[in-house]
């Protein structure tokens, strides 16, 4: 998915993790794509990393009769990951690779932009007239991020059975099990669900940072209601969690890694680390350079917006 609404000037990004366990709650700030509305959950102005996860989108659920809700045409990314992850209904991927990727819920879409790519990302016509899902970016750190572009689709990841519930893991490892998925540095995102009525006891790694998203049913942790669509902070050293579902099971977003000792930039759809860099993502997007064409996808691509080139101060 693109950002349809960055700033005309960049937006430093560091990650400032908690020196211990707090719990922050940022609801997710409502805005649109493409006549798609959706809640922002990262970046905010009050935490903008958590560990090298840069970007978190939730939308729907949605139900609809006919068209395409989910419609973004060709965009381009560099120095990232996207992660697209679905609840239900159905979006088809395609990519300047020549590679389609039908996602439904369960499958696991990875693109890693490296030094660049164009996507698309659409409702196919074969739909349930349904959708409800998360997109999600990772930084890429320095020593990975010109590399080639790919896309990789998962359609059994692993499961972790714990008290109270289970884990699916998308991304990276928990409780020294690991994704299939490609990682470029120590972290973990996992779909989680505590059954009904029950205390799912959720193992962490002490030396991550980790934050949880509600995506439905009723749940509680240190005794505070979680909201759906909400951004908990939780800090550092912690080493599980305990969380108490009510009369239904609550399903639950899991992102976590070791702080990202990298500042970075963002703009439009471009993780950079100056704003020379993303200049000339923009000039050669524009220009029709780098980044290849999407094919596959009718309809015209996205122009990049209006950007400001400004100094960025040095940490």
């Amino acid at each position: 998915m693109s950002n349809l609404a960055p700033t005309h000037e960049t937006e430093p990004a560091r990650s400032e993790p908690t020196s211990g366990p707090v719990f922050e709650a940022l609801p997710g700030r409502s805005t649109d794509l493409l006549g798609l509305p959706i809640r922002r959950l990262l970046p905010r102005s009050q935490r903008r990393l958590v560990g090298p996860w840069c970007f978190l989108d939730s939308y729907g659920p949605l139900t609809f009769a006919g068209g395409k809700p989910m419609d973004v045409g060709p965009h381009p990314h560099t120095g990232l990951q996207t992660v697209s992850w679905l609840l239900d209904g159905e979006v088809v991927h395609h990519d300047s690779l020549g590679l389609v990727g039908p996602a439904r819920p369960g499958v696991l879409n990875l693109m890693t932009a490296g030094r660049g790519i164009a996507h698309a990302e659409e409702t196919p016509a074969a739909n349930r007239g349904r959708l409800r899902g998360l997109q999600l970016w990772v930084a890429l750190p320095e020593a990975s991020r010109e590399v080639a572009p790919s896309f990789e689709q998962h359609e059994t990841l692993p499961v972790v059975d714990l008290e109270g519930g289970r884990a699916t893991i998308l991304l990276g490892q928990l409780d020294g099990v690991r994704s299939p998925a490609r990682a470029f540095g120590p972290l973990v995102g996992a779909d989680v669900i505590a059954e009904t009525g029950r205390r799912l006891i959720l193992p962490l790694d002490p030396s991550f940072e980790h934050a949880l998203v509600p995506m439905g049913g009723d749940c509680r942790l240190d005794g505070h209601p979680l909201d759906v669509d909400t951004l908990y902070y939780l800090g550092s050293r912690r080493r599980e969690l305990v969380l108490e579902s009510g009369r239904k099971p609550a399903r639950l977003m899991l992102l976590g890694g070791a702080p990202f000792g990298e500042t970075i930039l963002m703009w439009w759809n471009f993780v950079a680390r100056t704003t020379e860099e993303i200049v000339a993502a923009r000039e050669d997007w524009q220009a029709g350079r780098r980044f290849g064409e999407v094919g596959a996808y009718d309809g015209p691509r996205i122009e990049a917006p209006r950007f400001v080139a400004r100094p960025v101060p040095r940490p």
